[in-house]
């Protein structure tokens, strides 16, 4: 299972946010421990003497004294950390444009050439020791790009573009999510995130820039007609096919990725069964529609989208 935890980072990014994360423990730890000694003296001295006794002041000073240079070294961390996020070299960085819509991610690789271009959605591919500059844009309403092994937070609010530099050290799966309340369904709006190396990257790539596999039994060839002659192809796109939708996840190779329905449900025959059939029922308020077909209708467009490696 893909990991989702900030204190196990997998970046440079990462790290930096963790160590400030850290930081800020100790120093909380260390001024909550300070006034606590200084409430216990306070109460002691309270107790030995009269309703007039004092407390002693340097209790008190020290106390405030150490809140104040807390905070200030504080200040100063966050502003170099924050220093040390933008500072992350770009040199041939991969770029991706990410898209948030209620509820799922699209994700572009972009590429000099147009040709090479092509989507996929909810599984982000990054080659290991590469910088990623992640283009982010909503479809609808405020997202918030999110993975917490790699780095920190980014809102993708509608009209205006945001962008995020981020690299993964270590190859590995990690979880991402949206972060900001987004609607009904914004627990369910996962995103993973594959870190490969190199040369198992490029053959990631070169995979999802070919055309759809064709079929290869009959119910597979049945599955692939009821989906192009459906109201499938009128939101979704499979790519050497007529289906041209745009409004949906790009389903090209959908039979290779881990989970459906952006991380609610894992790719299984049985799973995708029921989502197709009523995707309310696991995501209630999803734009996708429930579709009345029958068991062996259902069977042969479900082997023909999972045969779609």
């Amino acid at each position: 299972m893909p990991l989702q935890h900030m204190l196990e980072p997998a970046g440079p990014q990462a790290e930096r946010i963790v160590e400030l994360w850290w930081l800020t423990v100790g120093i909380c730890a260390a001024v909550t421990i300070a006034v606590l000694i200084a409430l216990v003296i306070a109460l002691r001295k309270g107790r030995a003497g009269t309703s007039t006794t004092r407390v002693p002041d340097v209790a008190v000073v020290s106390a405030v004294a150490l809140s104040i240079v807390g905070l200030l070294v504080l200040i100063a961390a966050s502003v170099a950390t924050d220093r040390a996020l933008a500072r992350l070299p770009a040199e041939d960085a991969l770029e991706v444009e990410v898209i948030g819509h209620k509820w799922w991610w699209e994700i572009r690789y972009k590429d000099p050439q147009p040709h090479l271009e092509f989507s996929t959605a909810n599984e982000l591919h990054i080659p290991v020791g590469r910088p990623v500059r992640l283009k982010l844009k909503s479809d609808d309403v405020i997202h918030s790009f999110w993975v917490p092994a790699l780095g920190g937070k980014k809102d993708l609010i509608p009209g205006r573009d945001a962008e995020l530099l981020l690299r993964a050290d270590k190859p590995g799966s990690y979880r991402g999510q949206c972060a900001e309340f987004c609607g009904a369904q914004h627990a369910k709006m996962a995103l993973h995130v594959f870190a490969e190396p190199a040369e198992a990257f490029e053959g990631w790539l070169r995979a999802q820039r070919a055309p759809a596999l064709e079929p290869k039994t009959p119910a597979q060839s049945k599955g692939r007609e009821l989906f192009v002659n459906g109201t499938c192809a009128s939101c979704h796109a499979i790519v050497g096919t007529p289906a041209n939708g745009r409004k949906a996840p790009e389903l090209t190779h959908v039979g290779s990725r881990m989970h459906i329905a952006a991380g609610a449900l894992p790719n299984e025959p049985d799973n995708l069964k029921a989502w197709i059939k009523d995707p309310h029922e696991h995501k209630p308020g999803v734009n996708m529609p429930a579709h009345a077909l029958g068991d062996a209708e259902l069977e042969a467009l479900v082997a023909y989208l999972q045969s779609l490696k």
